[in-house]
């Protein structure tokens, strides 16, 4: 079985090598992930910029291939150009903290896996709760249950997995969940500064987080300490409004 491994923390990242180095024994992995960090990025994809590729080593043994682009990019170029034999599964990640509620719209991480769904391959996006003292082990071994999962059961055209795993060891983790996408998110505010040259500039910081109150909202099962697997699509089109526009009276033309 081929699996193609990314992320958008960049081809560096310990929580892609903890992934490699749970998964090389038992299948067939390609690595291919942006050159340097492109956290945040969503589903940028590079038009004005060429796509640069280059082969990365470890301790003097072929790794992968280092992107100069987006993780999208990545999925894209691996597919279409540099791999012989189309992937059966892309897991995207391990990334360094949890992408759960509106964050989710932000995450390079995820955007590997939806562009795979594009595709048409099984793909899962993997993140650990924390950003501080990460424990990967745990969470690499678990994307062999990921793997297995949507061997198993399949998954809808179009339907990619969001995978949480609290950084906790599995004694206290408390189970796992199919959640939802919730609505949570971070309450922001921009720090306004001046350079040594006298130049305004602003810096994102002061995050609070706003928390989902819906039971099955995917930040609320992590909160309570279980694993969270969301099914999520590209399609962003809001059935219920959907529905409702279609029985309103639409602009008119004629008077303009």
């Amino acid at each position: 079985m081929k699996l193609l491994l990314t992320n958008d923390d960049g081809i560096y990242a310990p929580g892609l090598q903890a992934l490699y180095e749970e998964l090389m024994t038992d299948f067939e992995i390609d690595v291919i992930a942006p050159d340097t960090e492109m956290s945040a990025v969503g589903h940028a994809i590079s038009l004005s910029s060429p796509l640069r590729v280059q082969k990365v080593f470890k301790n003097g043994v072929f790794f992968g291939y280092g992107v100069k682009g987006t993780p999208a990019d990545c999925v894209k170029i691996a597919v279409q150009e540099l791999l012989d034999q189309t992937p059966d599964i892309i897991l995207s990640g391990i990334n360094l903290g949890a992408n759960v509620g509106v964050n989710v719209l932000y995450s390079g991480t995820v955007s590997a896996a939806t562009e795979g769904a594009f595709l048409g391959i099984r793909s899962a996006a993997i993140s650990l709760n924390t950003r501080i003292n990460p424990d990967f082990r745990f969470a690499s071994r678990f994307s062999r249950e990921i793997i297995r999962f949507m061997l198993q059961h399949g998954l809808r055209d179009r339907t990619a997995l969001n995978v949480n795993v609290p950084n906790l060891p599995l004694s206290e983790i408390r189970g796992v969940a199919v959640t939802r996408q919730g609505m949570s998110r971070f309450k922001e505010r921009f720090e306004r500064r001046v350079d040594p040259r006298g130049n305004v500039y602003y810096w994102l910081t002061g995050e609070t987080p706003i928390e989902d109150r819906v039971p099955d909202a995917d930040s609320v099962a992590l909160k309570d300490k279980k694993i969270t697997i969301t099914p999520i699509s590209y399609d962003l089109t809001c059935e219920e409004e959907f529905s409702r526009l279609r029985t309103c009276s639409l602009p008119d033309l004629t008077s303009l």
